[in-house]
């Protein structure tokens, strides 16, 4: 099949879990003897690495066409969605698939000509603190065009799932993100440039946005007198401002480190490493980096919110959403001395990369794109 994906950043990249997944799925299409075709986003990469991302015109047997659009950030993904849109429509494809609410805006146009149209709602981006009023019409605009033209919805988690049926009344696929097993490294590269030796720090891995929780743990990271350090490792995605704020808070401690973006070898071990995993959301899709944690058997901390909870299961510590006095009293505990964890890394592990499988999620979506046209109206009827 030729197959389009429209609403993610960029290819290869690590700027987020939608990017994570496009390229996940894509590679493995590729790799089965389908054609796909990526639709990358001009504009800032978050290594510094723009200029060779933006030159790619194929990667691992997927063909990347780069599109144009606005640094102004309530304009970027519309500028660059409603163009890839129109270039996928000439380009003869079995099926386009959107990503995120944003980009499913202009999913009505390929459905006018009859083209078979798949939706990822990644997570109900409208929700996120990042975003202004028109930012969060244009998404809710998206969504609702999804729930009411896409041929099949996937949907990432069981309360999206219900979401779309009490809200539109639409019939979802439950597709999960996947991981594969990690290869545990040893601490290298951290060592040189943090003084990091292994289970000596926390670790917070992902995009440095409000919705995240980030100001949450850093508070009562502070407040807990722990004695390991605290690694705080990702970009901004559109809240540099909210970034700064943080960076000011934790100013005068010496044992909490911002690393920035990271990938590679830093990243593998960063993880590898970590005595414990943290991540404070308020809100999430499926979160991608809870899954790589695990993966690497981490220890990890999580709020309480469904969409955490449903991925870890029994095998993550949990705090109450938003209570920044629930997460200190839990960062005491279980950082304390003589503290035993119930899980062993192994069987962390064990339990993630077998119930997330990659190459099973390929083949679930594949039959998607194959399955019988839905909604075949396009009004919806």
């Amino acid at each position: 099949m030729k197959i389009a994906m429209i609403g993610h950043k960029r290819i290869p990249s690590r700027e987020g879990g939608v990017e994570r997944v496009v390229e996940e799925l894509a590679v493995r299409m590729a790799e089965k003897g389908h054609k796909p075709c990526v639709y990358n986003r001009k504009g800032h990469h978050v290594s510094g690495k723009e200029n060779d991302v933006q030159k790619q015109k194929a990667y691992k047997g997927v063909r990347i066409i780069t599109v144009p659009t606005m640094e102004k950030k309530s304009l970027n993904a519309v500028v660059y969605a409603f163009l890839a849109t129109v270039h996928a429509l000439f380009c003869h494809y079995d099926v386009i698939h959107f990503h995120a609410e944003g980009p499913c805006a202009f999913l009505w146009l390929p459905r006018l000509f009859r083209i078979r149209t798949v939706a990822t709602i990644h997570g109900l981006d409208w929700q996120r603190a990042k975003w202004g009023g028109f930012a969060t019409r244009f998404l809710k605009y998206g969504e609702k065009t999804a729930a009411k033209y896409a041929n099949e919805i996937i949907v990432l988690s069981p309360e999206t799932q219900r979401y779309f049926k009490q809200t539109y009344k639409r019939e979802t696929v439950y597709i999960p993100n996947g991981v594969d097993r990690a290869v545990v490294q040893k601490p290298k590269v951290i060592k040189e440039k943090y003084g990091l030796s292994g289970d000596d720090y926390l670790l917070f891995l992902a995009r440095i946005v409000p919705e995240k929780g980030l100001h949450y743990l850093i508070e009562a990271y502070q407040r807990s007198g722990c004695a390991k350090k605290l690694v705080i490792a990702g970009g901004s995605s559109h809240s540099d401002g909210y970034f700064e704020e943080l960076r000011k808070s934790g100013e005068g401690n010496p044992d909490i480190i911002f690393t920035g973006f990271v990938q590679g070898k830093e990243l593998e071990e960063l993880y590898s490493n970590c005595y414990l995993y943290i991540l404070p959301s308020d809100v999430e899709g499926m979160p991608i980096s809870l899954l790589e944690a695990m993966s690497y058997g981490a220890q990890c901390l999580v709020s309480d919110i469904p969409e955490n909870t449903g991925v870890a299961g029994e095998y993550a510590s949990v705090f109450a959403k938003s209570d920044v006095a629930d997460l200190k009293e839990k960062l005491c505990g279980l950082t304390a001395d003589g503290h035993a964890f119930v899980h062993t890394k192994q069987e962390i592990a064990e339990y993630i990369t077998e119930k997330y499988k990659w190459d099973e999620i390929v083949e679930e979506t594949l039959k998607l794109y194959q399955g019988s046209n839905k909604h075949e109206n396009i009004n919806g009827e």
